[in-house]
């Protein structure tokens, strides 16, 4: 397949540490091409050779503050950006009928009804981890939670790098979420979130959350199953920031012949 003709792929906030590495595992692929890199107007880098600005060689590709025209252009957005950022890629994705993978976390109730809304004209692949290690743990929570009674407590413990700016992660969440599927009911239900002061005896049944925030530390996820006398503890470790890229970009792939809809990376990695 000659490269005109392979799927081409827009990555946004492509000067962030994810963007460019995303950027990267595009460049990397003989089955895609990098179409396009997007920047918030005003940025640095809008304007620039997109090799140049990350310390390399020229591309021939200039980094854009123009969504919609880059988008057009394009058969798939990868974005880890912002909740604003990505409800607003979303719009112009569906406009496109583009693919759109988001891993953006920390996105509200309002921004998921506007990400469902845009999911009627296009694919939209959404997970807050892209790994296929994370995705597995996230169907063993299940599985477990299902398989023991209320009387095991669930507390889903998180670590990530100082930079990050919510908590919990988005991948903690996809874990309750599947905890709670496991005992036939919905997160929301049983979230208890960080604890402070005198909070009082554990609610039974309920879902405990704590969030650890330090140094370069990329990823680290355990769900634990407690009861009177044993453990179970479920681990997740991610040392490198690549396995999220190149889920990215197979869930990019997958979806260019998928109708519009919402999906996951259980649904990308067949699971």
């Amino acid at each position: 397949m000659d490269q005109m003709h392979k799927p081409g792929i827009v990555v946004a906030g492509v000067s962030g540490r994810m963007g460019r590495m995303l950027a990267q595992a595009v460049l990397e692929s003989d089955e895609c091409r990098l179409a396009g890199a997007l920047e918030r107007a005003g940025h640095g880098w809008v304007g620039q050779d997109l090799g140049t600005a990350m310390g390399g060689a020229a591309l021939g590709l200039a980094v854009s503050d123009d969504a919609v025209a880059t988008i057009a252009q394009a058969q798939a957005l990868i974005d880890f950006t912002s909740p604003a950022a990505t409800v607003a890629y979303a719009e112009l994705t569906a406009q496109a009928r583009a693919v759109h993978v988001i891993g953006t976390t920390g996105l509200d109730a309002d921004d998921l009804r506007r990400i469902a809304a845009a999911a009627r004209h296009a694919p939209i692949i959404r997970a807050g981890n892209m790994s296929l290690g994370v995705n597995l743990l996230v169907g063993l929570t299940r599985r477990v939670a299902a398989a023991l009674g209320t009387d095991w407590d669930i507390e889903i413990v998180e670590a990530h790098h100082r930079h990050k700016v919510d908590a919990p992660s988005g991948t903690a969440l996809m874990l309750g979420e599947a905890a709670a599927e496991g005992r036939g009911t919905t997160l929301d239900a049983l979230r208890v979130p960080a604890r402070e002061g005198i909070t009082g005896a554990r609610v039974p049944g309920s879902i405990g959350f704590s969030a650890i925030r330090g140094g370069d530390i990329v990823g680290e996820h355990d769900v634990i199953f407690a009861a009177d006398g044993e453990r179970v503890v479920l681990r997740h470790l991610a040392t490198d920031r690549a396995i999220f890229a190149r889920g990215a970009l197979r869930a990019a792939l997958w979806g260019q012949d998928k109708g519009p809809g919402e999906y996951d990376m259980a649904d990308v990695l067949g699971l």
